[in-house]
């Protein structure tokens, strides 16, 4: 069985390099020539995709990479793609993640999801609906790019000046705001989802930043999620249609589950150093599984380092 692995050109970084080789990895131990190729390479109207004896079509392309209009592309040419474009869409933007979850009742922080704005140099003091936002949220409140990773583009904000201030800093980008759960200051989990079954998880620390990221200087260790955690995971990719996920999940009040963000292509080598657990393993077998139409009976040895 031959597969494609789609990244993106641009990424080099010695962090996304290690994903790949451990899918490429992943795909040899069960005989799968997992062929990596770039959304350069790919590019609608410079790849001959209507010659087919010029180039061996994958079975499958694990699409690594958020170049949407690639993805929607691929599909539309009749490759199969995991994850669909249309979930690599909806988790690349936190705004319709919000709107999608919601809807199916799923616990998320109060979400005001930012007007779209056209211009910079808005006179912010004279708009009505920031003081909206503050009676609604309060402060500390949080602000999310709608497009992001790591924890990168979120901001928490402690007063109305500084609100100001960063929505002049941030001008067109699309944003939402939400209430800050202060009972999960500095921790979240991470629980990675594959075939609509937990696979591994690991609890996300901080003593010096509200957010848990490791990329932030978070830490790690083991964790077993209990079973409200791991049915709200199970709910989100089931939702968002995602054969597989990682997705973050915050302690409420009385330490109930709230969704916090869903990642289609999650980073997974922390997690393999946290707890063993090869999500790349779990990730290519159920392709395979899937492609094939039964499932694979083999020992994986998948929680040995």
């Amino acid at each position: 069985m031959t597969g494609w692995l789609v990244v993106n050109h641009f990424i080099t970084s010695k962090k996304f390099l290690e994903i790949f080789s451990m899918l490429t990895e992943a795909a040899e131990k069960q005989h799968v020539n997992l062929i990596k190729k770039t959304n350069v390479e790919l590019m609608s109207g410079l790849f001959d995709y209507d010659n087919i004896n010029n180039f061996e079509k994958p079975s499958f392309i694990l699409f690594w990479d958020k170049d949407i209009r690639l993805a929607n592309f691929l599909e539309e040419k009749g490759f199969k793609l995991f994850n669909l474009a249309s979930a690599i869409e909806i988790c690349d933007d936190k705004s319709l993640s919000h709107i999608k979850l919601s809807q199916r009742g799923i616990k998320t922080p109060k979400t005001i999801i930012g007007p779209k704005i056209y211009r910079d140099n808005i006179n912010y003091e004279n708009e009505e609906y920031i003081d909206m936002i503050i009676r609604n949220l309060g402060f500390p409140l949080i602000i999310k790019e709608c497009f992001g990773s790591f924890g990168q583009q979120v901001y928490m904000i402690e007063n109305k000046d500084k609100l100001i201030e960063m929505l002049k800093t941030l001008g067109t980008k699309p944003i939402l705001f939400q209430e800050f759960i202060e009972s999960s200051r500095g921790r979240d989990v991470r629980i990675h989802i594959v075939g609509g079954k937990m696979v591994t998880s690991m609890y996300r620390y901080n003593e010096n930043d509200f957010r848990a990221n490791i990329t932030n200087g978070g830490k790690m260790k083991e964790y077993t999620p209990n079973d409200a955690q791991i049915e709200l995971a199970v709910k989100v990719c089931d939702t968002l249609g995602l054969d597989f996920a990682g997705v973050d999940i915050l302690f409420g009040e009385n330490e109930e589950p709230v969704f916090c963000e869903v990642n289609s292509n999650a980073h997974f080598k922390n997690i393999y150093d946290c707890t063993g657990v090869n999500v790349a393993e779990y990730i290519i077998r159920h392709i395979v599984e899937k492609v094939n139409g039964f499932s694979l009976n083999l020992d994986m040895k998948l929680y040995a380092n």
